[in-house]
């Protein structure tokens, strides 16, 4: 793509050093990954500052660099005079409204939903994208779980586990249309907000889960993480609200002044959509739905009540998108659930093993609840504290779980650069009685999940929890494959294979 960067409208660009136009070929904020041709984004993280490696992208091909040094980018002119150098105020903001352009503005292709909240994000967005497939309107995701057609998982490299940097966020976007979906929902984080991964982008319809402390370790105070969730809402059309969420939920239904639709669990609430009469089978759960004065019955194929919720989230966006509730019930019995949230594997011996990755306090004590309600002998779960997290919450996670589980593993997720030991004494904080003998440690995520199975006896439920995702696990900046699953699947197949030895 010819790009004349003196004449580009809606940016704003403070000085541009040799050529004026280049043909943009990609872009790339990350040095090892320009090629020839490509227009490179030198950002200053909390870490690194991008202006380190501008002569590495120049050497691997780089066209052009965006970047806030003068007097750097204006000494690389002069060394490289047949490249352009562009200082910009806001290199992320810039790389945002570009990545925009180059992309021929997908995301105004799509309608686009973002989700944000503590808890939930996952489940909703999944929920929502079914739903529109569902009603004809065939939806991609882009969050936790990865990137996702209407019809199937993309195969992609993310940028971040949750919200992707915005130069692999429009290119998705740009691929989802050119599948032929017609929505795009998307799980949106309050550091995607205050790193502006998501500006520019005009969001057909926002959605709040709910709200509760996380990401300390990057907001430092509670404001400016609510500070970051509300600015969403800044940019969307209509808003789908969680009218029982004290902390946020109720100012944002009172402020926000676009169209809005609010959901609640309590049908006093005074909510657009409430959920009443929960009632939960073998194969999901059946509730009153209550909206505009009239109540439906609804059956939908999840579990959980806080799941409920989600589902009213989705039901919501479909509302308000005008599609009629008697369709939205109609395909409500066949609502898609996400990887990793309230999955249940059935196990030798009639246990249950459940993956739900809940990593926060909250989302921890609502899971416990839910799983409670189900028969089962004992319940053993494994938590874990998150090495690229706040470890101000790895103690609320052993306080929350402390009294409630038979067995409790407790381990590591996503170490970083942490010795795993440090983070494992960070959890133990939490309990009263750390040394009890149903608390046991383990070292790696694959140690806790093996100790958690060997732990299991008939008719138990195995809960394991916690961030687990991509696949992998963080260590030390590289991601070791990982998966629950295999580990689970392997397990077994050793378990009946002593068994058989036994028998023989």
């Amino acid at each position: 793509m010819i790009i004349q960067f003196d004449q580009l409208e809606n940016l704003t660009l403070q000085h541009i050093f040799g050529q004026a136009s280049q043909n943009i070929t990609s872009l790339a904020f990350h040095s090892k990954q320009v090629k020839p041709g490509a227009l490179f984004f030198s950002m200053k993280g909390e870490e690194h500052d991008g202006h380190q490696y501008i002569d590495e992208a120049l050497a691997n091909g780089a066209a052009a660099v965006i970047g806030t040094s003068f007097e750097k980018l204006g000494q690389l002119s002069r060394d490289y005079p047949d490249h352009t150098f562009i200082l910009a105020e806001d290199v992320r903001e810039t790389m945002a409204l570009f990545a925009k352009r180059f992309h021929n503005h997908s995301d105004e292709k799509l309608k686009t939903i973002g989700v944000t909240g503590t808890n939930g994000k996952t489940t909703v967005a999944a929920y929502v994208r079914s739903l529109l497939t569902l009603l004809d309107l065939p939806a991609g995701s882009i969050g936790t779980t990865g990137i996702w057609a209407s019809t199937h998982k993309l195969s992609y490299k993310k940028s971040t586990p949750t919200t992707p940097e915005s130069t692999d966020l429009h290119q998705i976007f740009h691929d989802l249309a050119e599948l032929g979906d017609k929505a795009a929902v998307m799980e949106v984080s309050s550091i995607a907000t205050d790193q502006k991964r998501v500006h520019g982008i005009e969001f057909d319809a926002a959605i709040l889960t709910n709200f509760s402390e996380e990401h300390l370790e990057y907001h430092k105070t509670i404001d400016h993480y609510k500070k970051c969730k509300l600015a969403l809402f800044d940019q969307a059309k209509s808003a789908v609200i969680n009218l029982d969420d004290m902390d946020m939920g109720l100012e944002l239904a009172q402020t926000y002044s676009g169209k809005k639709i609010t959901y609640s669990l309590s049908p006093v609430s005074g909510a657009d959509i409430s959920a009443d009469n929960i009632q939960f089978s073998d194969i999901g759960t059946n509730f009153d739905l209550s909206y505009n004065g009239k109540i439906h019955k609804a059956t939908a194929p999840i579990f959980g009540t806080y799941n409920i919720a989600n589902a009213l989230a989705a039901i919501g966006t479909a509302l308000l998108f005008n599609y009629r509730m008697e369709d939205i019930l109609r395909f409500l019995p066949m609502l898609e659930s996400p990887e990793g949230r309230f999955q249940v594997i059935t196990g030798p011996d009639n246990k249950k093993i459940i993956l739900d990755y809940a990593h926060t306090p909250v989302a921890l004590t609502r899971l416990v609840e839910e799983v409670k309600k189900m028969e089962y002998n004992r319940l053993i779960v494994m938590i874990a504290g998150i090495g690229i997290r706040d470890f101000n919450k790895m103690p609320k996670m052993a306080a929350a779980i402390e009294g409630h589980a038979d067995e409790v593993i407790v381990t590591v997720d996503h170490p970083g650069h942490h010795d795993p030991q440090i983070i494992i004494d960070q959890v133990m904080k939490g309990f009263s009685q750390p040394k009890a003998p149903n608390i046991k440690a383990a070292l790696t995520r694959k140690e806790g999940v093996i100790a958690s199975l060997a732990a299991g006896e008939p008719d138990d439920i195995i809960l394991l929890t916690s961030g687990c995702i991509n696949g992998a696990q963080i260590v030390k900046g590289k991601e070791i494959p990982h998966s629950d699953e295999e580990i689970i699947e392997s397990h077994y197949q050793s378990y009946y294979h002593d068994c058989h030895e036994l028998e023989a």
